[in-house]
């Protein structure tokens, strides 16, 4: 099948976590939400925005992700398995067919070991858009910048809750919006 450039899928995960160096033996840091913003790339605006809670198998949610995410045990024990919602990504948004973006390599590189440790066919393709590096490259930075001085630096606000898969890929990808409108000027 041919590449669909119609859109990019900016995708945000949220995965269990806890403080440094105080992983609970025989736990793995593994995706709890999958955040999901799709940029119409014509027009260059937000054609979608939603939010797949994943409930985890060989990790819990403690204080510190929640504290973190404002996501409960109780929330994600009621999403989709992993399996699940790699299979939404296919299906919904031909996940497999259209580049997809994030912000950093964090959430590529969780996708990669989840994938494998589960055993779970990957939901992209081959085409990644970091859009971390992207944003510095373009304005010239000697460094790259978090989300929130992203949308500083471009006048924009940063909307819903910091650390929620849906909120912050609906945020970076306001980013990528205003880097394919200013690629066009």
């Amino acid at each position: 099948m041919a590449r669909l450039l119609d859109r990019v899928l900016v995708i945000d995960v949220e995965a269990t976590c806890w403080p440094r160096g105080e992983e609970p033996p025989g736990f793995e840091s593994e995706i709890i939400e999958v955040g999901v913003a799709e940029v119409d790339v014509a027009s260059a605006t937000l054609a979608s925005n939603e939010s797949i809670l994943v409930c985890p198998e060989r990790s819990m949610v403690g204080p510190f992700c929640t504290e973190l995410t404002t996501l409960t045990s109780q929330q994600v024990a009621a999403g989709v398995s992993f399996e699940e919602a790699c299979r939404t990504l296919r299906k919904r948004y031909a996940s497999e067919d259209r580049p997809w973006a994030s912000y950093g390599d964090y959430d590529r590189a969780q996708f990669d070991r989840q994938c494998a440790a589960a055993g779970v066919r990957y939901p992209f393709g081959r085409t990644h858009l970091n859009v971390k590096s992207l944003f510095a490259l373009v304005h010239r930075l000697p460094r790259e910048v978090g989300m929130a001085d992203a949308l500083r630096r471009l006048g924009l606000p940063l909307e819903g809750t910091h650390h929620r898969g849906g909120d912050d890929a609906r945020n970076i990808a306001k980013i990528l919006c205003a880097l394919l409108s200013a690629a066009r000027r």
